[in-house]
């Protein structure tokens, strides 16, 4: 395998497996402290560990660079954009139905990938843009339950707003943040990056003027896992936008999150997996496959 197409698959790999784990412990933590009270312990967990890798780098003698200039506004600016599309996403589905709901925002990866292609004139073979239209379509199909839009109880209004603008402004910042870190030191640039995520949250339970105390015992180690795989995810992403010019691999490998999420959710907490869900992974996976051969 070409070596930037190795680290492309293997970055998106990381994003897939770290949000995927992040958001199968957040099923755990939402309804019993919120979305934004999650959302803020979660993501000190991550910088945290992230302050943690850092030290460690330092120990072996492995350089952190700072970032220069106006490098930090970006950063700033990345790292609020970021959080409005975790804190909009979490609003819309308090509100909707995740049938609904779900394939919309995973249509991002979709968006980023056609403009990365279209846009950004990045090259892909007849089979590579073919194994992407398939891992899309399996991506879209893995989030959407038939049985709950057949249902006469839906409603397609409530939620839709919020998610359709998360998932405008996911594909906003995944565009920019590939071209924001591409040739930087990727540690580095994740690292302030989410700590200016994490420092908004607080900004943003300020405003509306949510407790954050009162965390239950027992939802603690879920924060904590929660926070180590969006840390692995945005370092992994991070690695492959810095180091590749495959945008659309990396955002559309990374985009099947949902895999390791419904994979969990069905080994630990018993959830059922459907017939149309389990085709859908294994399409993603064998899409993945093919794009690893290019």
């Amino acid at each position: 395998m070409h070596s930037t197409l190795f680290i492309a698959v293997m970055a998106g790999l990381g994003g897939m497996l770290g949000w995927g784990g992040a958001d199968f412990f957040a099923k755990k933590t939402v309804d019993h402290v919120g979305p934004i009270k999650s959302l803020v312990w979660a993501h000190s967990c991550g910088t945290a560990l992230f302050v943690v890798l850092a030290i460690g780098q330092l120990l072996l003698k492995r350089s952190v660079p700072l970032p220069h200039g106006v490098a930090w506004l970006g950063l700033l600016g990345f790292g609020i954009l970021q959080m409005l599309v975790y804190w909009l996403v979490y609003k819309g589905f308090e509100k909707g139905q995740l049938a609904v709901l779900n394939p919309v925002f995973a249509s991002f990866t979709g968006i980023v990938a056609l403009v990365a292609i279209i846009g950004f004139g990045e090259h892909a073979n007849a089979r590579l843009l073919i194994a992407l239209a398939v891992l899309f379509a399996g991506i879209i199909l893995l989030n959407v339950d038939l049985e709950g839009l057949k249902s006469k109880q839906l409603n397609l209004v409530p939620g839709l707003k919020e998610v359709g603008a998360a998932t405008v402004l996911a594909a906003i910042w995944t565009l920019g943040w590939d071209k924001f870190v591409s040739g930087q030191n990727s540690f580095s640039y994740a690292l302030f990056m989410y700590a200016f995520m994490t420092l908004a949250a607080f900004v943003l339970a300020y405003i509306m003027k949510e407790k954050l105390s009162s965390v239950p015992s027992r939802v603690r180690p879920y924060l904590i896992f929660m926070g180590a795989g969006e840390t692995i995810a945005y370092l992994a992403i991070s690695w492959g936008y810095s180091s590749t010019n495959l945008t659309d691999i990396v955002a559309l490998v990374s985009g099947a999150f949902s895999v390791p999420t419904v994979i969990l959710a069905y080994l630990f907490l018993k959830e059922r997996v459907t017939k149309l869900q389990t085709a859908a992974i294994a399409v993603i996976i064998v899409a993945i496959g093919i794009v690893s051969l290019g």
